[in-house]
């Protein structure tokens, strides 16, 4: 049975899960506007994501005999400046993220709970590749500057991102 402090940490984190897909539904969004259907591609692949961890995380609290409870998500940003803002605010994010993780893993430590520890350790390292992923855009955007044809460039490339859905728990 998990415990309930773990389950009640849990359930943030899959909210908190939730609300970065709706960010970066969001920035989707705001890319389609601006005509790069390569970054509205990259924040949808991110969207996607952040719902499977949500999922990820929901079915090891019920497989573990805990109970999900879904909160209010709160309504995110919808106005950036532009696609080096948006990745800057996706890096700060996901930053954020991996201090929120670190902590469900600390206190999974504290209450000797060996199991969801363990569970974490996918999304630690999960979070080294996003922070890694964010902040190379935002190295990129940086690099394009305005310049039209190192913003085409990079809109190529962040079209060409898939979804990979996670694999099952063992």
């Amino acid at each position: 049975m998990l415990d309930k402090r773990m389950q009640d940490a849990i359930n943030d984190q899959i909210n908190w899960e939730l609300y970065s897909g709706y960010l970066y539904l969001s920035m989707a969004a705001q890319f389609s506007e601006m005509g790069m259907a390569g970054g509205q591609n990259w924040m949808t692949v991110q969207y996607q994501e952040e719902l499977s961890h949500a999922q990820k995380m929901f079915d090891y609290v019920t497989t573990r005999g805990g109970r999900v409870t879904l909160e209010a998500i709160p309504k995110p940003q919808t106005e950036w400046a532009g696609g080096l803002d948006m990745f800057k605010e996706a890096l700060a994010h996901e930053e954020g993220v991996t201090a929120r993780i670190f902590d469900l893993a600390s206190l999974a430590l504290e209450i000797k709970d060996h199991a969801t520890h363990n569970f974490l350790q996918y999304f630690i390292a999960e979070q080294v590749e996003e922070e890694e992923s964010a902040g190379d855009m935002v190295q990129k955007f940086t690099m394009a500057g305005d310049q039209p044809g190192g913003l085409y460039q990079l809109d190529k490339e962040l079209a060409a991102r898939v979804f990979t859905p996670p694999a099952p728990a063992a």
